[in-house]
């Protein structure tokens, strides 16, 4: 049975970066991923969720969020599925947050401070390089000098970072190797290099859960191991789709066509599923909603 909590969980993924209580984590974290460029001291928290300025507009929710001392801004985000447009989503992301920055009047000219987008990839992205770190500045296409500092994007995908414990040479590469590793120990490595793993060992420790954050944490990871056996499943069947596709109107097409929907109806149906669950035995909407990411009125039909 682990001992620790999977980081890839919504909930876990939070335990560690998103409460304020623990927040050393979180600036230990982002200091080592800017390591040479930066120094974090403090974090403030904001409101995670950013309502629409108008009416029938779309709001954003996003899973980690805050600003530091100099009134810079971070989003952090877990992502275990490729989403269509993945890209184009996180753009609109930070694009929101420098939006949200204008003030009305002519005294305010334009002083904008720089937002991070820091994105947790739990797949291989489509159309990528395939390398572990990918970061995307606003530069010049011919001499890569930097045009603006105020938009940052990390794009971190997991499943190419394959260092082993002794491979790993930066603290940045020691926190990915315990995240990704996370639920597989029995205690965390590298506490005697680095201190701050001796409070996330307490913090990921599922023994120190109380109840209520006990019952939220095997609903979130019931819905991280539907959501792996889901794709499984439409990979499979997506496969059998493809094959049969590909012999009418060309393999590739084929293929993709199925994989794509096998995989949106059964990750959906799942969500569906956990959500009515959960509505049963009580759960907040609110927390249903953070658990299993559909919006409260998908929920409150059910």
């Amino acid at each position: 049975m682990a001992r620790f909590i999977n980081p890839f969980t919504d909930v876990g993924f939070k335990r560690i970066f998103g409460q304020a209580i623990h927040k050393e984590l979180l600036i230990d974290f982002l200091n080592d991923l800017l390591v040479g460029e930066k120094r974090i001291t403090d974090i403030t928290f904001l409101d995670k969720e950013l309502l629409p300025d108008f009416s029938g507009d779309r709001g954003v929710i996003y899973d980690i969020y805050c600003t530091n001392e100099d009134g810079e801004q971070f989003i952090v985000e877990m992502q275990n599925r490729e989403q269509t447009f993945f890209r184009e989503r996180a753009l609109y992301y930070l694009s929101q947050a420098i939006a949200r920055q204008g003030e009305r009047g002519a005294e305010w000219k334009f002083n904008l401070k720089a937002v991070y987008g820091i994105f947790f990839m739990n797949f291989h992205l489509s159309h990528s390089p395939g390398k572990f770190r990918t970061d995307i500045v606003l530069s010049d296409r011919d001499t890569n000098e930097v045009f603006s500092d105020k938009l940052r994007f990390i794009f971190l995908q997991l499943p190419c970072f394959t260092k082993e414990e002794d491979e790993c040479q930066t603290d940045f590469e020691r926190w990915i190797y315990v995240l990704k590793n996370m639920e597989t120990f029995q205690r965390l490595p590298f506490k005697a290099r680095k201190s701050v793993f001796e409070k996330l060992e307490q913090i990921v420790d599922i023994a120190s859960l109380s109840k209520e954050d006990r019952m939220k944490y095997d609903e979130s990871i019931k819905v991280y191991r539907d959501h792996l056996a889901v794709l499984d499943f439409a990979k499979q069947e997506g496969l059998e789709l493809g094959r049969t596709e590909g012999i009418r109107q060309g393999r590739a097409e084929g293929m993709a066509k199925g994989i794509e929907q096998g995989k949106n109806e059964g990750e959906m149906n799942e969500r569906l599923k956990n959500a009515r669950r959960m509505k049963t035995k009580g759960y907040p909407i609110d927390d249903i909603a953070d658990i299993t990411g559909l919006s409260a009125e998908e929920i409150n039909s059910l």
